[in-house]
Formats: structure tokens, C-alpha cells, sequence
């Protein structure tokens, strides 16, 4: 019988076989992969700038499809940034792909994943873009969203007998519309509309000029038309006396905004379901009133189509946390500005595919038609 020294050293011979073996698999495996080439992730052949580069000099509907605007168009809001020192060349991305990033994301309503495919960069790398963008467009707004001039009526009052002098004091028009929004579900419950689907209450002003003079973004899809503006009075809104906004029934008449005749012919579609003979034809003065208020007013319903023809991104919710979807309608609204300043179209907008699928869209109310 072998003594218990020779027990344990049997013993002990055996675990080092073992440990043998046992390094003798493992330790290979992790030094290949210690040691194999790394394989890159980016290996599109359009990786990076070349992909904005060639966009810019296809064909010109390449450039409206993934950037909203014309090739020309692009390549002078690029001279602005850089002109302004508002963005800046860097080692790895130029102004032009940090505007292609941004703009290729509200066209198509892309993901971080999806933009990292498209543009060959790190999702740290296209995060900080964005938001570089993002931090640009308070300046933006400063420069591009302007107030209408005070100190004479426009020109499409002044030449119109329908409305001057009349209407020589309105200098613009207000309203409402709801954009939808993704939110968790525990703060969800303020930012549910009328119509039960999630969105914020976004108030814009525009000019008789189809331009945006001021935007008011991140109010609860609950919130009414009137608490929006009422809000943004208190926060430095400021119409100048002896002017007025045109505001359709949602609104209160004040001496700066001033609303139809209630329970009164109204809407233009009413008055195009007359007769031709009894268009021109109204039951009293507030009709004709109406009418004409109407006519005017209908500028911010058409500045809103524009945006929403040219930005589907404000018919969808996205998945980027809620502070930065709240940003979205600022940047569009500026970016609108921006591309009617560099003498950009719309026409071609009707005829141009949608990147984002319609049955993504949310319903959502455009506004309040009774003031509440």
C-alpha cells in the first residue's frame, strides 16, 4: 500500500496534466485572437466625404431626395457655416458631410445605426454632429427668423384694394401644430392629444412672405393653442404696439391678435362651395370679414405645408431622446428660412419620393378650432 507521500504526489502530478492541457487549448485561442487583424467595420467604397461628394455632383434630384434642397442650394449654405464660423472643418469630417449628416437624418428619419452604415463613421462620431448642428441653430434662428418690418404695411396688402387699408396693421399670422413624439410611457399622459396619439404643441409665426418669424417648440400635446402663446408672451414674445397677428378660433382677441367672427362663415373651402355667382355675394359684414381674414391667414397653413412637404420627419415620431426631438421643428423651421434666403425652390417638392413610409405617419390635430 503506497504511503501517503506517494498518494500526494500522484495527486499533484496529476492536476499539472491537466493544467497542462488545459493551457495548452485555451492559451492559443486567446492569443489568435490577441494577434488576428482587426476587420474594419467601414468599408463602403462611398465612405465618409466621397458619399456627400458624389450626391453633390450626380444628378440634381439625388441631392433633393437625400438632402432636401438643391445641390447649389447645399453648397451655399456650406459657404455660410464656414463663412460664419459656425461650424468647422475637422481632421476626419468637413462641414459638408457634418450638413449631410444632419440633413440625410431629417429627410429619411434616420437611426444613429442607419447613418453610421451610410456615412462610415462611429456612432460617437455622427452623436457629436448631430448635435454640433444641433448647438448651431440658436444662431441660425437669430439671424433667419426675423421679425416682419413694423415700419410698413407689405406689399401684398398694400397692392390689394381687398385688404388695404383694412388689413394694413396685420403683419403676419399664428398658429398651432402638432408634431408627434415617442416618449416613455410613465411621462407620456401630458403629451397625449385629443386625438389620443403622442405629440407637442409647436406655435410658429410666419409673414405674408411664406417665411417663419417665430417658432415655440416642446409644449405637451395637451396643451391648447392659447396657453402656447399665452406661455410664450411671458418668455419674451413681443408684439409691438399698434401691430397685429392674425389667429384663427383658438386664439382670444386681444389688441395684438385678432381672431374671426365666431359661429360665422369662415374657412376658405366654405366660401369656394358657393356658387360663382354668389362668391363675391356676403350675409353681413362679418362674413366679408372673414373671408378676407381667411385669405390672409391661410399663409401659415401654407408655410406649414411647405415644411411638412420638404421635412416628412414632422408627420413620424422618432426614436432620439425627447430633448432632441423637441430641436427637430426649430432646425426645420430654420432650415426653411435658410433655403427661401439662398433662392431655393418648393415646386419640385410634389414630385420627389418619400423616404419615410406614409403609414408611419401619425395622426395628430392641426390646431385648435375653438379657443378653450
Amino acid at each position: 500500500m503506497a504511503s501517503w507521500e506517494e498518494q500526494l504526489n500522484r495527486f499533484l502530478l496529476e492536476e499539472e496534466e491537466e493544467d497542462d492541457e488545459f493551457f495548452s487549448i485555451i492559451v492559443p485561442a486567446v492569443l489568435s485572437c490577441l494577434y488576428e487583424d482587426k476587420r474594419p467595420e467601414h468599408t463602403s467604397s462611398l465612405s465618409r466625404a466621397n458619399k456627400v461628394q458624389e450626391i453633390l455632383e450626380g444628378h440634381e434630384n439625388w441631392c433633393k431626395e437625400e438632402f432636401r434642397m438643391e445641390p447649389e442650394v447645399f453648397r451655399a449654405v456650406v459657404n455660410l457655416l464656414r463663412e460664419e464660423n459656425l461650424l468647422h472643418d475637422t481632421r476626419g469630417v468637413k462641414i459638408e458631410e457634418q450638413l449631410g449628416i444632419f440633413m440625410f437624418m431629417l429627410s429619411h428619419n434616420a437611426s444613429t445605426e442607419r447613418l453610421k452604415k451610410e456615412f462610415q463613421h462611429s456612432g460617437e462620431t455622427i452623436h457629436r454632429k448631430i448635435n454640433e448642428v444641433f448647438d448651431i441653430i440658436p444662431a441660425l434662428s437669430h439671424r433667419f427668423l426675423k421679425l416682419p418690418n413694423p415700419n410698413q404695411p407689405h406689399v401684398k396688402i398694400v397692392s390689394n384694394p381687398r385688404f388695404m387699408p383694412f388689413f394694413q396693421t396685420r403683419i403676419g399670422a399664428i398658429d398651432g401644430t402638432h408634431i408627434p413624439i415617442i416618449i416613455a410611457e410613465d411621462r407620456a399622459a401630458p403629451f397625449r392629444n385629443r386625438k389620443g396619439t403622442l405629440s407637442q404643441n409647436v406655435m410658429c409665426a410666419c409673414d405674408f412672405d411664406l417665411n417663419f418669424t417665430f417658432i415655440s417648440c416642446g409644449w405637451e400635446g395637451s396643451a391648447s393653442d392659447a396657453g402656447v402663446l399665452r406661455s410664450a408672451l411671458r418668455k419674451g414674445f413681443h408684439v409691438l404696439t399698434g401691430k397685429l397677428y392674425l389667429v384663427d378660433g383658438g386664439y382670444a382677441n386681444t389688441p395684438s391678435f385678432i381672431a374671426p367672427y365666431r359661429g360665422v362663415r369662415y374657412h376658405l373651402s366654405e366660401f369656394r362651395r358657393r356658387g360663382s355667382s354668389q362668391r363675391n355675394e356676403y350675409a353681413n359684414y362679418k362674413e366679408l370679414f372673414n373671408h378676407r381674414h381667411a385669405q390672409l391667414r391661410n399663409h401659415i397653413e401654407r408655410v406649414f405645408g411647405v415644411l411638412k412637404k420638404r421635412f416628412s420627419i414632422l408627420k413620424v415620431g422618432t426614436f432620439y431622446p425627447i430633448e432632441t426631438q423637441i430641436k427637430i421643428p426649430a432646425a426645420v423651421t430654420v432650415f426653411h428660412n435658410v433655403i427661401r434666403g439662398l433662392n431655393g425652390r418648393e415646386d419640385w417638392l410634389d414630385n420627389q419620393p418619400n423616404h419615410i413610409n406614409p403609414s408611419d405617419y401619425v395622426d395628430s390635430p392641426e390646431g385648435d378650432n375653438n379657443y378653450r
